[in-house]
């Protein structure tokens, strides 16, 4: 999209957020409106409705509204008032959040809202900017179309709950949301992704699967795993472990809590305190923490033996949970948790071994997601010129131009974005492309320079001397939960049969046939599959139910399982299998079975 057609977009989606609150004040005219701005697919406006809080089934009244609205195009008008006469108008308008905005406007020259960067109003700290549209006016910075026929296509879409400016202890608003698109294709287009995204859903497909549960009991933003969902974990744990480990990785374990002492050494504490778990013991005054990271713990294993130039590189990698106490309003499924399993390497390394370490750790990244049918991209995440970030920018330089370098040689799709740096160097992030087109910070690759001279890391170099290592953060999966929920959306439930937890299903036609599926059942016992997981053994059901057989094929088609096996009495006086894989079904031999299968 080119850049004029984007700001007409954004002006489209903001005239239609300041419309859409015309209408609601017309048909609720004692409602105060939060903050208005645009979204990547459209606009919502934060509404405090008073005792008249409304449900979806007004979203419609107040879209026939905006149409109206809409046919009259009427133009809309900037215009500046003083503060004094704004706050005024807030004032006898009954507009409170507004009249709040205005006053950090006057206090600090700006105003800043924590949820959304549209809220940011950056004016002349002596007035304030407002647009007209017929009688309704608002506190706006715009940008607007001319007037109201000019908004494209739009539909209101749902209701959520929103605290005033973020913050749990403020009013909890409406929070409305509204699609818009340039035409009405475009919207219908993206409705329809909707609906497809809407199936996908990692919590509705979790469930239907059986892969995971959530209880009140256990708390918000802690999922359990069944066993399928176990299964899940497991290979995909299995398989990173293993690449790992084909590059000289080697596995060590550490606790799931720490003294404070631990991350305020590191520089995590200032940085991430705000999302520490706290705990408290009862035998010792010891300050204790649950780990919300393991990169000091691991830093703390390099720090316990003297090391020489020939011992680096040393790897370290490790499958751990993390605990960060998240907010409870952006909890989302498995999107967004308070217990994170990582996949997490470190590597201890000198200056020269840094392009060889990330190099075979960029490789192992790219064939994990050749094999799991995800396209990757590369950001490098890079610093900007803020003060947010600790070490000697020189050598910040000469990293971040490594790191291109390494993706170049790679030949790795790449883009720069400053400003997505850790505080502690540059990062690689792949970026995986799902199944709906849409784009996913997955595997991570770090440098750090910063922690090896916090915790006095060191090494003996060929003349004697003591020097700093390279520290090198990475995760192929990044965390599992997250990565659940994409690659679940991704493959919409239906897995590779390497990593499918119900790989085989054996249907009974009737119960005559049951020995013969005994027989079956122990030929695929025999079976395990050795790639891309080493020592995968085959995992199969039987459904021997006295059922109608469309009914149990239907069943295993709905659950995602991606080998049915049919046995029927002509099944068994043949000594074959009637194998249904795709919809496609083949007869086999039972004698070739376990090597049919495991040949798919």
């Amino acid at each position: 999209m080119s850049k004029d057609r984007d700001d007409q977009l954004h002006a489209m989606r903001h005239s239609l957020a300041h419309i859409m609150a015309a209408a609601i004040k017309h048909l609720y005219p004692n409602v105060q409106f939060g903050v208005g701005p645009t979204t990547s697919d459209g606009f919502y406006y934060d509404v405090d409705f008073g005792s008249d809080t409304i449900g979806p089934e007004e979203l419609s009244v107040i879209e026939s509204k905006m149409r109206a609205i809409i046919k009259k195009d009427i133009p809309f008008e900037q215009y500046d008032l003083s503060l004094t006469d704004a706050k005024q108008w807030a004032k006898d308008s009954g507009q409170d959040y507004k009249l709040e905005l205005l006053e950090d406007l006057e206090s600090k020259g700006t105003t800043v809202l924590s949820d959304v960067d549209e809220g940011t109003i950056d004016n002349d700290v002596e007035k304030a900017s407002f647009y007209r549209c017929g009688d309704f006016e608002d506190l706006c910075r715009g940008p607007h179309v001319d007037s109201t026929g000019s908004v494209g296509a739009f539909k209101l879409h749902k209701l959520a709950g929103a605290y005033w400016r973020g913050d749990e202890t403020r009013p909890q608003l409406q929070r409305v949301y509204g699609l818009a698109f340039s035409t009405q294709e475009e919207l219908d287009e993206y409705i329809q992704r909707m609906k497809e995204a809407e199936e996908r859903d990692h919590r509705k497909l979790g469930a239907e699967l059986d892969l995971l549960a959530f209880s009140d009991l256990v708390g918000s933003g802690l999922p359990l795993f069944t066993p399928k969902g176990t299964v899940l974990r497991d290979l995909l744990g299995r398989y990173t472990q293993q690449l790992r480990k084909d590059r000289g990785f080697e596995q060590v374990w550490i606790p799931h809590m720490t003294k404070t002492d631990l991350y305020k050494k590191s520089g995590h504490w200032d940085k991430f305190g705000e999302e520490l778990f706290i705990v408290n013991s009862q035998e010792t005054t010891d300050e204790l923490v649950l780990k919300p990271m393991n990169c000091p713990h691991h830093a703390q294993i390099y720090a316990s033996q003297q090391r020489s130039y020939r011992d680096l590189p040393v790897k370290y990698m490790e499958n751990t949970t993390v605990y960060r106490d998240e907010k409870s309003g952006e909890l989302h499924g498995l999107s967004r948790v308070r217990s994170i399993t990582q996949d997490d390497s470190h590597v201890f390394a000198t200056a020269n071994q840094v392009a060889d370490s990330v190099t075979e750790l960029v490789e192992a990244a790219k064939e994990l997601y050749a094999q799991i049918d995800m396209e990757l991209r590369l950001r490098l995440s890079f610093r900007d010129e803020s003060d947010a970030y600790l070490g000697d920018p020189e050598l910040w330089d000469r990293a971040q131009e490594e790191l291109e370098q390494i993706a170049k040689a790679q030949k790795l799709d790449y883009y720069t974005e400053e400003g997505e740096a850790a505080f502690y160097g540059p990062k690689l992030d792949f970026m995986a492309v799902d199944a709906m087109d849409r784009e996913w910070q997955v595997a991570t690759v770090q440098l750090d320079f910063v922690q090896p001279q916090r915790f006095e890391l060191e090494y003996v170099d060929e003349e004697g001397q003591r020097r700093a290592p390279v520290m090198i953060h990475a995760a192929l999966l990044g965390s599992f939960e997250r990565f659940l929920s994409i690659y679940i959306e991704h493959t919409a439930g239906r897995f590779p049969i390497w990593l499918a937890p119900e790989q085989v299903r054996v249907l009974s036609i009737n119960d005559a046939v049951l020995p013969y599926i005994d027989k079956i059942t122990t030929e695929l016992s025999g079976v395990v599959l050795s790639q891309p997981v080493k020592y995968n053994e085959l995992r199969h059901t039987v459904d021997s139910r006295n059922e109608s057989l469309g009914k149990k094929i239907r069943e295993a088609e709905t659950a995602k399982v991606p080998i049915i096996l049919i046995v029927g009495p002509k099944d068994e006086a043949d000594e074959v299998v009637s194998v249904r894989v795709s919809g496609e079904e083949k007869k086999v031999p039972i004698e070739e079975l376990a090597e049919f299968i495991a040949s798919l």
